[in-house]
This record gives structure tokens, C-alpha cells and sequence, in this order.
């Protein structure tokens, strides 16, 4: 298979301007500013090959939608190299983006005050699709996302859930080989979100359609990816597969207990002086998760004494959720790595 993305050394700077104190300062600024580079994306690598799944993470501010604007073409890079589908996505831009989708949750590509289908016509004339494909690849994509009983109606009429499902169905009327997902589900429910996945696992399935898909929503990251890219402060911090993260990072479980009565961390602490355990609050004072090695012997012990101790009315034991690895990582700083990768980026190592 080819690599459909490739990303080498990429970097995108902005300038920030502050404000000096005072009068003096307001006076001053109206002739010289003081401003500083700031690299939103930092020398990222790295590439996708066709038919990958791939989720792009990373904190607010991390540089992800920033990528996907130069991925895209809506930015110019300051430097490095972009290719997508074997174009420059900034110089060849009229066949490019015929070669892509692209959903921004945040943005619509949809006309607000005409119907949903006079947009599908519109956008099928700008991407130049003949009937018969329109007709064959978006009856499939129509009845997949049950948005039918939605195309004689304008856009500003639809719930965001509607709306965000005629988005990715007018992302594929061309039927492009790669799709860009930035936030695709962001506000939505819970039966929303899994038909989108689930058309997503279906297009990918029948297509071999390409997708890079950021969200904060690891519940779909976990659906959708195999792979995941992590950013740092516009730096790649890891790229590999998202079972590696899990099996790498993901050791021990997490214990929740229900108590009868409040209980506070001075009181939970000193029962376990000689295991490893993380209390943590739930927001109530009596509901606890204690997050313990995988040792059975210490998971045991650990029960033995709390139920010991106070009066019990539930208890849950459950794997770490990707979502916790993930925040772990940040908020300890684990980003140094010494393994290499073929994308040249410094990754998180176990050990």
C-alpha cells in the first residue's frame, strides 16, 4: 500500500504580539510592537498509508487542527514538506481538494438557508460528479446515515446531531480517497456518535477510504483507530498503535468503591502504606477509585482491608480506560523517548 500522507519536518510559526504596561507603554505600542514566534506545529513527521485509521490527539493547543489546515491547504506551512495524494496541497489546490473530504465539527460546508439536497447539488457540480456515480455512491451513504427524511429541509432547522451527518455525507459526494474528521462528533449524543462511527468503519471497509480523525473523545478513538498520533506543544510524543499505548502504559486497574458513610483520603491512605495505590475522588465523598497494580495478591489485599475497615455497598474492579493513559501521560510529563522511529520523532517508551 502507498502512503497517501507524507509529513516531513513540518512547521507552522505564528506571531504573538503583547501589550506594553501603562500609557507609556499603549503610546509606544502604536509605533513599535513587541511580538514573539511562537511554533504552533514544531518539526512534525510522519506517514499514513492508504486504508489506515489513524487518530491525531493531543491536549487543546497541541497543534492538531493547525496540521490539518496545512494537511489541507487552508495554511501554508513556515517549512518542511507536505505531500497528499501525491500532490502539494498549497500548489496544485484545484485538483487537491478533489482528492479530499473534510469535516470541521465547528465549521459547515452546507449552505444554511436552502435544503440539504440543493447543497449535495450544488457541491456535486463543484466536484464535477456525473449522475450515475452521485446516484450510486450516495444512495449507500444516504440510507447508512438515515438522513433522507433530512434533504428537503434548510440547515438552520436541523439539530447539530442532523446537521453533522449531512456533514460527512457532503464530505463524500466525490467519494475521496482520504477524509480529514476534526471534532467530527463533538456535542453529540451517544446513538449519533455510534452511527457515525459505524458508517465510518463501513466506508473504510468498502473504499479503502483513508481517514485522520482528532478528537477529544477517546470512545471513538478506540472505535475507529488502530494507530494514534500524539502531540505535545506541536511535537510528536507518539506514533504506533493504540493496543502498544494500552499494554505499555495501561498496567494496573481501577477499583471503585461505594461507602456508606463519607470517607476522606487521611482515612484511606494508611491502609495501604506498603502497596502502590492512587486514591482518587469521584466527586462525592463516598465514591473512591483506587488505581492498583495487576498483581491479583495486591488487588486482593487491597479489598481485604478496605472492607475490613468500613461498610461497603458497592465495588467495581475495571481496566484503565484509554482515556485515564492518556491523561496520565500528559499531566506526568512522559514524553522523552529514546526508541526510533521511522518517522524520526522521539516516542514514549515503557521502562
Amino acid at each position: 500500500m502507498h502512503n497517501v500522507i507524507e509529513v516531513d519536518s513540518l512547521r507552522k510559526e505564528f506571531k504573538a504580539y503583547s501589550s506594553r504596561s501603562g500609557l507609556k507603554g499603549a503610546f509606544r505600542d502604536l509605533f513599535t510592537r513587541n511580538y514573539k514566534i511562537v511554533p504552533a506545529v514544531n518539526d512534525v513527521s510522519f506517514t499514513i498509508k492508504q486504508g489506515e485509521m489513524v487518530g491525531y490527539i493531543g491536549e487543546n493547543g497541541a497543534g492538531k487542527s493547525t496540521t490539518i489546515k496545512m494537511l489541507t491547504g487552508i495554511l501554508t506551512p513556515t517549512s518542511g514538506t507536505v505531500r497528499v495524494n501525491g500532490m502539494n496541497p498549497h500548489k496544485e489546490r484545484e485538483e487537491f481538494v478533489r482528492s479530499i473530504g473534510v469535516v470541521f465539527g465547528q465549521r459547515s460546508q452546507l449552505w444554511w438557508d436552502i435544503a440539504v439536497q440543493e447543497s449535495f447539488r450544488l457541491l456535486k457540480k463543484v466536484y464535477k460528479v456525473s449522475d450515475e456515480d452521485y446516484n450510486e455512491h450516495m444512495d449507500h451513504v444516504i440510507e447508512t446515515l438515515d438522513i433522507g427524511h433530512l434533504l428537503d429541509k434548510p440547515v438552520r432547522k436541523l439539530s447539530l446531531g442532523q446537521r453533522m451527518r449531512c456533514e460527512l455525507a457532503a464530505a463524500l459526494i466525490h467519494n475521496p480517497p482520504l477524509l480529514f474528521l476534526d471534532e467530527p462528533t463533538i456535542g453529540l449524543d451517544v446513538l449519533v456518535k455510534l452511527k457515525i462511527r459505524q458508517f465510518l468503519k463501513e466506508i473504510n471497509e468498502k473504499y479503502k477510504t483513508t481517514i485522520l480523525l482528532t478528537t477529544h473523545d477517546m470512545a471513538d478513538i478506540e472505535a475507529l483507530c488502530e494507530r494514534v498520533v500524539m502531540l505535545d506543544e506541536g511535537k510528536v510524543i507518539y506514533d504506533g498503535s493504540l493496543q502498544k499505548l494500552r499494554n505499555n502504559w495501561g498496567e494496573g486497574k481501577q477499583i471503585r468503591f461505594q461507602f456508606a458513610q463519607n470517607v476522606t483520603e487521611e482515612q484511606l491512605t494508611p491502609l495501604t502504606p506498603d502497596l502502590e495505590v492512587l486514591w482518587k475522588n469521584e466527586g462525592k465523598e463516598t465514591i473512591w477509585s483506587a488505581v492498583v497494580s495487576k498483581e491479583e495478591e495486591e488487588i486482593s489485599e487491597l479489598i481485604g482491608r478496605v472492607v475490613g475497615q468500613f461498610s461497603i455497598t458497592d465495588l467495581t474492579i475495571q481496566e484503565i480506560s484509554t482515556e485515564e493513559i492518556i491523561r496520565n501521560i500528559y499531566d506526568k510529563g512522559m514524553v522523552a523517548g529514546t526508541e526510533p522511529t521511522s518517522q524520526k520523532q522521539p516516542v514514549l517508551t515503557h521502562g
